[in-house]
């Protein structure tokens, strides 16, 4: 089974714990939509990367916190494409599941991130029972990187403030959940999560890089999403403060930095060579000659 079938397969599992089958109809399209719209999985990919490069010897452990970190993910975008936020008309090629339905969408949607919180937790928990010593690391990672202290809360949190520091806006919007993809994926296989902290940092530094440098020169078709999207709602970005060029330097900068602080372990060629692949996948197409 490669990769991503493990990830979908993981996902159904999390979704099959959580959905009742007499539950609100709408409720569950709602939230399979927002789950199973075919996306990245950039996060759940590096949780196995990383689990991998350290042994997974507890694979069903790393499953969980790897589909846990998806829906966390699920539940942000479902939330920030609302009117509140973006007000945005499609997630990943598809409408946004506010946009999905003709009456009650933004309560439906409301629901959906909000149910999507409690069950990455919920499923988390379930399958990590028989390694219980295991749960509470990934359930302290899993929680800083959605809260209000430093996790994506707080980072969009940011977008109501006037006085924004770029970094800690991009550390805490973006990179949290990478930090604690790396971190998940090291201490799903008992392994310390520390050393892991920086790698996923800066890849989703990067990341959020791509995304700003996206914004201004990708293809909303392509990308499955509205572009100019910073400039109309007036976000900080690392384009507007950098420039193009400055920017798309500021990522292959981040993504050097990613591969020299992959910690030694069996699988560091392997992981170094995914974070180059994510640098090529990440820069627009117009960008590349750079």
């Amino acid at each position: 089974m490669d990769v991503l079938q493990r990830i979908e397969q993981a996902l159904e599992a999390a979704l099959t714990l959580g959905l009742a089958e007499n539950g609100p109809p709408k409720l569950g399209r709602a939230v399979r939509h927002a789950v199973l719209t075919p996306g990245s999985r950039a996060r759940p990919r590096l949780v196995l990367a990383v689990a991998d490069a350290c042994g997974d010897d507890a694979p069903a452990v790393a499953d969980a916190a790897a589909a846990s970190l998806e829906l966390l993910h699920c539940a942000s975008l479902v939330h920030d494409d609302m009117p509140v936020f973006d007000d945005a008309d499609t997630r990943r090629g598809a409408p946004t599941v506010h946009r999905l339905f003709e009456q009650h969408g933004e309560q439906l949607a409301l629901l959906t991130g909000d149910g999507l919180i409690v069950l990455a937790f919920e499923n988390l928990a379930w399958h990590s029972r028989m390694h219980p010593q295991r749960l509470g690391p990934l359930t302290l990672i899993l929680a800083r990187a959605v809260g209000v202290g430093h996790g994506i809360v707080a980072g969009q949190a940011w977008e109501c403030e006037t006085d924004v520091d770029l970094t800690q806006y991009h550390r805490e919007k973006t990179a949290a959940l990478f930090s604690a993809a790396t971190e998940a994926g090291a201490a799903a296989a008992g392994m310390d999560p520390g050393p892991w902290r920086t790698l996923g940092e800066n890849l989703g530094l990067a990341y959020q890089v791509a995304d700003d440098l996206r914004d201004v020169a990708g293809d909303a078709a392509e990308l499955g999403k509205p572009v100019g999207q910073d400039a109309a709602h007036e976000r900080p970005s690392a384009v507007g403060q950098l420039g193009v060029d400055g920017a798309v330097a500021r990522l292959k900068d981040l993504l050097t930095e990613a591969v020299d602080s992959i910690p030694d372990c069996p699988g560091r060629d392997k992981l170094a060579a995914m974070a180059q692949a994510e640098m090529e996948r990440l820069l627009p197409v117009a960008l590349k000659g750079e």
